[in-house]
C-alpha cells in the first residue's frame, strides 16, 4: 500500500532538462495533491499516485519562470497565461505552498488609502470600483431570496442557500427583539434583504448605501412592495439624525470600515438608550492581513476583515455593552462555495456579458474564500452590543498609547 508519506511524488516521465530545476516545478513537485501538469511544449507530468482532480497547464514559457506566490501565479491565471481545469477544491490546496508575495509598492498604497485619504472618499472609491458590474452579475451567485453578499446560517449543511438566508434574518430579529412600530437602522442596504423582511413585519428601515445601484434596486422593492422603508445615499461615517433608531444591523459591510473608532462614535449618536447594533462580517486574527490577489484584483483600498478583538475594545470604549458573540466559519464556508457552485454553473454567460478575465478573477475570489474558510485563514463571526444610558469612562488617547506600549512589554 502507498501512502502519502511514502508515495512517488511525481510520475517517472518528469518535465524534460528544459524545466526541471525550475523553482515553480520543484514547488509543485511538493504539493500533497493528485494532478497533472502540462507545459508549453505539450509535455504532460504526475503529481501524486492516484487519479488526478485537477490539471495545471502553463501556456507560455514566462509563466513558468514566476515567483512561487500567490499573487505572480494567481495574476498569470486570471490573464490567462496559466489555466485551472477540475476541482477548484483541490486546486486551492495549492496556494498552502506559496507565499503571499506582496509587493512593497501594495503596502504602500494600502499605507496610503488608510492613513492619508479621508475614509469616505475610500470607501466610495473601492465600493464604485467593486460594484461597477452591475447588480445582474452578483445576483447571477447571490441566494435569490434576500441577496445577501454575506454569509448566511445554516441550521444544517443541507438548507438551501435561500433556507439559510431566512435564518440569517430570523437571528438578528431576534437578537434585537424588533416588533412592528420600531425603527431599524440598516447600514449598507445591499439588495434590499434587510427592508423587504423587516418591512413586510411593519419595522421602519433606513437604509444607507454608497452605491448608487444598490439605491435604486432598494427603492424599486419599496415601490414594488409597498414597504415602510427609505434610502439615503452616503457614507455610513457622515450619518447624521435628529431622530435616534430603536436598533441598527451591519451585514457584511464592517470589512469596509477600518476605523472603528469613528464608526462606533457615529453609531452611539444613531441610537436610542437601549437600543442594539447587529452586526456579522468575515475576519482575521489579525486586522489588515489581506491576500494580495484579494487586494489587487477584488477588494481595492482599505478593505480590512473584521478584527473581533480590536471592534469589541471599541465597543466597551465607546459606553456599549457585549450581548452576543458567535462563530460562523462553518456558515461562511458554506456560503461561499453555494456561491462558488453557482457562478460555476452560469459560467458561459458570465464570459458572454463580462469576459473571461472577470469570470476568473471571481472564481479564484469565490474558491479562495472557500478555501480560507475551510483552512481557518478566515474566520466569521456575529457580534450583539446595546448602548448604554450613557458612555461612562473612556480611555483618552495617552492612556490609550499607555495600554498600547505596555501590550508590548
Amino acid at each position: 500500500m502507498v501512502t502519502r508519506a511514502t508515495r512517488p511524488r511525481v510520475a517517472a516521465s518528469g518535465p524534460d532538462r528544459q524545466h526541471r530545476n525550475l523553482p515553480v516545478i520543484e514547488m509543485l513537485k511538493q504539493v500533497d495533491a493528485d494532478f497533472c501538469i502540462v507545459l508549453p511544449n505539450g509535455e504532460r507530468m504526475s503529481v501524486g499516485s492516484k487519479d488526478p482532480t485537477f490539471t495545471v497547464t502553463f501556456r507560455t514559457e514566462r509563466a513558468l519562470k514566476l515567483p512561487c506566490t500567490e499573487l505572480a501565479l494567481g495574476n498569470a491565471y486570471i490573464h490567462g497565461e496559466i489555466d485551472l481545469d477540475g476541482d477548484m477544491s483541490s486546486v486551492l490546496s495549492l496556494r498552502d505552498s506559496m507565499r503571499f508575495g506582496t509587493r512593497p509598492s501594495q503596502m504602500l498604497r494600502f499605507a496610503y488609502e488608510l492613513l492619508v485619504r479621508s475614509p469616505t472618499r475610500a470607501n466610495k472609491r473601492a465600493i464604485d470600483a467593486h460594484y461597477l458590474l452591475g447588480d445582474d452579475f452578483y445576483l447571477t451567485f447571490v441566494d435569490k431570496r434576500y441577496r445577501f453578499y454575506s454569509h448566511c446560517l445554516f441550521e444544517s449543511d443541507g438548507d438551501s442557500l435561500e433556507e439559510a438566508a431566512e435564518h440569517k434574518l430570523e437571528s438578528m430579529w431576534n437578537f434585537l427583539g424588533l416588533q412592528s412600530g420600531m425603527r431599524l437602522l440598516d447600514i449598507g442596504g445591499g439588495w434590499g434583504g434587510v427592508a423587504d423582511y423587516c418591512g413586510a413585519r411593519g419595522v421602519h428601515v433606513t437604509s444607507v448605501t454608497l452605491a448608487e445601484d444598490s439605491r435604486s434596486y432598494i427603492e424599486s422593492l419599496i415601490r414594488e412592495r409597498n414597504l415602510p422603508a427609505e434610502v439615503v445615499v452616503g457614507d455610513f461615517l457622515d450619518f447624521k439624525t435628529n431622530s435616534p433608531f430603536d436598533h441598527a444591523v451591519i451585514y457584511g459591510v464592517i470589512e469596509h470600515i477600518p476605523n472603528y473608532t469613528r464608526f462606533c462614535s457615529t453609531l452611539w449618536d444613531a441610537l436610542k438608550p437601549g437600543g442594539r447594533l447587529y452586526l456579522d462580517a468575515s475576519a482575521t486574527k489579525e486586522k489588515f492581513a489581506i491576500s494580495p490577489i484579494t487586494r489587487k484584483f477584488t477588494w481595492t483600498g482599505h478593505h480590512s476583515f473584521l478584527s473581533l478583538p480590536d471592534m469589541v475594545r471599541e465597543q466597551l470604549f465607546h459606553g456599549f455593552e457585549i450581548i452576543d458573540v458567535a462563530r460562523e466559519t462553518h456558515d461562511y464556508e458554506l456560503t461561499i462555495t453555494r456561491w462558488a457552485e453557482r457562478f460555476e454553473a452560469a459560467r458561459t454567460q458570465i464570459v458572454d456579458r463580462w469576459g473571461e478575465e472577470t469570470y476568473r478573477t471571481f472564481q479564484i475570489f469565490l474558491w479562495g474564500g472557500a478555501h480560507a474558510f475551510r483552512t481557518n485563514r478566515l474566520q466569521a463571526y456575529h457580534l450583539v452590543t446595546e448602548r448604554r444610558e450613557d458612555p461612562g469612562p473612556r480611555p483618552g488617547l495617552v492612556r490609550r498609547f499607555g495600554g498600547f506600549v505596555g501590550s508590548l512589554v
